[in-house]
C-alpha cells in the first residue's frame, strides 16, 4: 500500500546457483542449489534500503533441475507456515510437561487435533453437478487453513442443545460465513 505508506518489499532479482557440497564427518556428497533474491525495501514512494536474502536447498536429487527443485520444495512444504501452525495454533512444540512419556501424550494428542482438521476436510462431499468445482475449491481451502483459522470457523461455535420429546436440537447461537460448509459435512455424515 504505496499511499498508504506502509513498508512494501519488492523482489527485484531472482537468481538460482548450485554446488556439491559434502559435510565434514559425511562420506557422502550432497548437491546444494542456493536462491539469491535481490529485495527492495520501499516505504510509500520513497526506497529505504536493498537487501539480499539467500534460501539454501539441500538435497540427493542429481536428476531434477535446480529450478523444479526450489519449486517442488516449496510447493511440498510451507515450512515455515506449518512450524508457525505448530508453534501457534496446535502448539505442538510447546509441551507443558516435564518427562518424555507426558510429552509424548501431548505430542499424540496434538497429531489427532491436526489430524481432524485433514480428516474433516476430506470428508466434505464434491457432488458432481453445478457446484462441484466451487466445492472442491472449499475442500482445498479447509485442508489449507491454518489450525487457529479452523478452530474459530468450524469447532468453536456456539451452540444451544435442546431437548423436545424424543429429539435433540442443536440450535447454533452465531453466524460465521463458513457456515454453509459446516453444514454440507454435517448433512454428509448424517449428523
Amino acid at each position: 500500500m504505496v499511499a498508504r505508506g506502509f513498508e512494501n518489499q519488492r523482489l527485484q532479482a531472482e537468481s538460482v546457483a548450485e554446488f556439491n557440497y559434502q559435510p565434514t564427518a559425511c562420506g557422502e556428497t550432497y548437491r546444494m542449489v542456493v536462491v539469491r533474491k535481490n529485495i527492495s525495501v520501499a516505504k510509500g514512494e520513497q526506497t529505504l534500503f536493498d537487501t539480499v536474502r539467500y534460501f539454501f536447498y539441500l538435497t540427493n536429487d542429481w536428476v531434477w533441475e535446480a529450478q523444479e527443485i526450489v519449486f517442488r520444495a516449496n510447493e511440498r512444504c510451507h515450512q515455515e507456515n506449518l512450524l508457525a501452525q505448530l508453534l501457534g495454533g496446535v502448539r505442538a512444540l510447546a509441551a507443558p510437561v516435564d518427562n518424555l512419556v507426558s510429552n509424548w501424550a501431548y505430542m499424540v494428542m496434538t497429531a489427532l487435533a491436526w489430524n481432524l482438521k485433514a480428516w474433516w476436510a476430506l470428508t466434505l462431499p464434491e457432488e458432481p453437478g453445478r457446484w462441484q468445482d466451487k466445492y472442491r475449491a472449499e475442500k482445498l481451502w479447509v485442508l489449507s487453513l491454518e489450525f487457529k483459522t479452523f478452530v474459530q470457523a468450524f469447532v468453536r461455535l456456539p451452540c444451544q442443545l435442546v431437548r423436545t420429546g424424543r429429539k435433540l436440537v442443536y440450535r447454533l447461537l452465531g453466524w460465521n460465513r463458513h457456515q454453509p460448509i459446516f453444514f454440507r459435512l454435517v448433512s454428509a455424515l448424517r449428523c
